[in-house]
């Protein structure tokens, strides 16, 4: 006898404007990069505490970046606001990770509706 699969519940869709607001932030090359970057948390230089469990600290994204603090700031806030990276503030320092489960519905949703 089959075992019946229960269905698991669907994430809701992204909106409009959180669809907007992800792409607006993936137009910028420099974004683009350190998204990718931060797939390998690993490649980045050591720090106090693992990159894979609290991210990448901000000053290591400006350095691979080759930008001012302040212009490494505003590339992650605009990140953070479009929901692709969470922070953890440890100290003085902010460290970034991938927001791997929206990437995820983004994908989803961009294979079923496009």
């Amino acid at each position: 006898m089959r075992q019946r699969q229960e269905a698991r519940p669907q994430p809701a869709a992204l909106a409009a404007e959180d669809l907007g607001e992800i792409f607006h932030a993936l137009s910028n090359p420099a974004r683009l990069a350190i998204m990718r970057w931060l797939r390998d948390p690993g490649s980045f230089p050591p720090q106090d505490r693992p990159a894979e469990e609290v991210g990448v600290c901000l000053k290591h994204i400006q350095a691979r970046a080759g930008v001012s603090q302040s212009t490494a700031s505003q590339y992650m806030s605009v990140l953070q606001r479009a929901g692709l990276v969470t922070s953890t503030r440890i100290g003085q320092w902010t460290h970034y990770k991938r927001n791997d489960a929206l990437l995820g519905r983004l994908g989803e949703q961009l294979a079923s509706e496009l």
